[in-house]
């Protein structure tokens, strides 16, 4: 039986990732992150090869970029598909985190977050400005059924929000620790999605679509 792509881009015949699933493929390569800066001197003391990269958030950096292949990669297994902006994260870990290692500088990996986010801040807005066309439609698509003026609304927040993340990730590394900016991806970047997300239910409830009307429409 040869496999088809369904509608949402996942394999016909494959049960799709459940959301705890995929909240756990985007987390995990974080908590790795963390847990590898926390214990990077015990683990260079055990594994003298891992000394060979340098302090402790080199060898986060070197934890971070192998969680980031095997979360793309198990996610592309069990759905045939990988999502544009976690894959553009992806090669933006890979390039600043190689450069991290290969100059030993850990500026690289700290503004990483910056550029990713203005990145994505840019190209939203930018579409949504000067080409009319609301960026969220494609990538929400899937899970949320909205008419035109809820993705133009939804697009415009995302990408200020975009902007928003980089402006806190610049102040944080740049006024903290290293240890406290990368706790801070965990237990800062995140409740704040997370928290920004949950104010946007207003925004899914109002224009929201009726199956049939996606249907029609």
């Amino acid at each position: 039986m040869s496999e088809k792509l369904g509608r949402e881009g996942a394999v016909e015949g494959r049960k799709p990732l459940g959301q705890w699933s995929k909240l756990a493929l985007e987390v995990g390569p974080i908590v790795v992150f963390i847990l590898a800066n926390k214990y990077g001197e015990q683990l260079a003391e055990s594994y003298p090869a891992l000394a060979a990269l340098g302090g402790k958030i080199f060898i986060a950096t070197a934890f971070f970029m192998v969680a980031m292949t095997i979360s793309l990669v198990l996610t592309w297994m069990f759905e045939r598909r990988v999502a544009v902006m976690p894959l553009v994260t992806f090669v933006m870990v890979l390039i600043f985190g190689g450069l991290t290692l290969y100059l030993q500088d850990e500026w690289f990996i700290k503004v990483k977050p910056t550029i990713i986010n203005c990145m994505f801040g840019t190209t939203i807005l930018g579409m949504l400005f000067f080409f009319k066309y609301p960026v969220m439609k494609v990538l929400f698509d899937g899970p949320f059924k909205l008419d035109d003026v809820g993705w133009t609304k939804l697009s415009f927040r995302w990408g200020c929000f975009f902007f928003f993340l980089a402006l806190v990730n610049e102040v944080v590394w740049r006024n903290f620790s290293t240890d406290f900016w990368v706790n801070f991806k965990l237990y800062g970047t995140m409740p704040l999605t997370f928290a920004f997300m949950m104010f946007q239910m207003p925004v899914l409830k109002q224009h929201g679509l009726e199956p049939d009307e996606d249907a029609t429409g």
